[in-house]
């Protein structure tokens, strides 16, 4: 009986041990078998200069994506012309030329106009944190894959970084009325372009990097390009003294990030994912750090600058809105994709909006209360 006891004794911790020399093996053998390939490396580049805090916004997202891969995926990104110009991304990135890059959606307005229904006009009164929910829950995300399927882009778009309403422009003196914008030559994007030139504008739609230089050599009268921070550091102050805020021309739109379609159907499951949480951790951030900086930039220019900023007056917001209303009426009858997508994002923004418009109470009244003329912060 002892020497059965011994024998069964043997056989149990040869079995043991078996089972933990084979647990030990997939142990060690695990991680080679997740890393065999090395660090993937992909080289980007921003449609931004290197100086714009948009191209700083790209360089973030990158440092979000390599610090959650732990170092297995690394983006570099670089400045707008480093390799190709800024409106070349999309071709660039769709050929391999690029593996992937960071830039606007509207950038690409002349391969397909329905592609600035994504950061061109009134948004149909949604902000453009509510644009990102019509892409992501109502249908915007399938509609674009569509639309880029429809010319042919070998990409695909991730969208993020909602942009606050970006201002009219800068100008020489301010404008009063519809009428001041005729004959100027102006620069803008997009959907943008027609609504300038039903205004009477003649537009020039140059990259971020060119509008200064072209302001201060009189090849254009007046431009816009997006918020404080970035017209500040791209020298805008150095042009114009005058800059006319909010506008109907640019009141929603957001980051778009691309991969190079093989790139990125060749990464692994679990790294898809980190992109896609990525995305979503730099949306955030992105517009935090917005209200920060723009927010200083803009003192700043008063106070250091010595601008001067001007509300658009209402007759010239109106008179987007039905300018506007005539572009997309006409390319809608001649574009069924771009039909589709507006009627998407009107059906959502109807929805949306009522919500926001009866839920959400108006700051203005806070604002004047605490920092008006006799704002009553100062005795808290």
């Amino acid at each position: 009986m002892k020497r059965r006891t011994q024998i069964e004794g043997r056989t149990s911790r040869r079995k043991f041990l078996g089972g933990a020399a084979m647990a030990g093996v997939a142990m060690v053998a695990a991680p080679k078998v997740v890393r065999a390939q090395g660090p993937i490396s992909m080289r980007w580049q921003s449609t931004w200069p290197s100086k714009d805090i948009f191209h700083e916004f790209a360089l973030d997202f990158a440092k979000k994506v390599n610090d959650m891969t732990g170092g297995d995926l690394k983006i570099e990104v670089l400045p707008a012309g480093a390799v190709v110009p800024a409106f070349g991304l999309l071709d660039a990135v769709s050929q391999g030329t690029l593996d992937g890059g960071h830039g606007v959606v509207v950038y690409h307005y002349g391969k397909q106009a329905a592609l600035a229904l994504w950061g061109s006009g009134p948004g149909f009164a949604m902000d453009a944190n509510m644009l990102l929910a019509w892409h992501k829950y109502g249908g915007g995300k399938e509609l674009l894959a569509k639309l880029y399927e429809s010319i042919g882009a070998n990409v695909v778009s991730l969208l993020y970084g909602p942009m606050p309403t970006q201002p009219l422009g800068w100008f020489k003196k301010p404008v009063a009325k519809p009428e001041d914008l005729q004959g100027l030559k102006f620069r803008t994007v997009g959907i943008s372009i027609d609504v300038f030139t039903g205004l009477g504008a003649a537009v020039n739609a140059l990259p971020g990097g060119e509008i200064v230089a072209a302001l201060d050599r009189g090849l254009i009268d007046a431009a816009e390009f997006n918020n404080a921070s970035s017209d500040r550091v791209l020298g805008f102050p150095d042009v114009s003294k005058i800059c006319m805020l909010q506008s109907y021309h640019q009141n929603a739109e957001q980051f778009e990030v691309l991969f190079n379609k093989q790139r990125y159907d060749g990464l692994p499951e679990q790294m898809k994912a980190v992109i896609t949480n990525a995305v979503e951790a730099a949306s955030a951030d992105m517009s935090w750090k917005a209200i920060d900086r723009y927010s200083r930039d803009y003192l700043e220019m008063q106070t250091v600058d010595k601008v001067k900023f001007y509300k658009t007056p209402e007759a010239i917001l109106k008179k987007q809105m039905e300018v506007y209303d005539e572009v997309v009426k006409k390319k809608a009858a001649e574009n069924p994709l771009f039909k589709e997508i507006l009627e998407s994002q009107i059906a959502f923004a109807e929805r949306a909006t009522r919500w926001e418009q009866d839920t959400v109470v108006g700051r203005r009244l806070a604002f004047d209360h605490y920092f008006g003329q006799e704002g009553v912060a100062k005795d808290l």
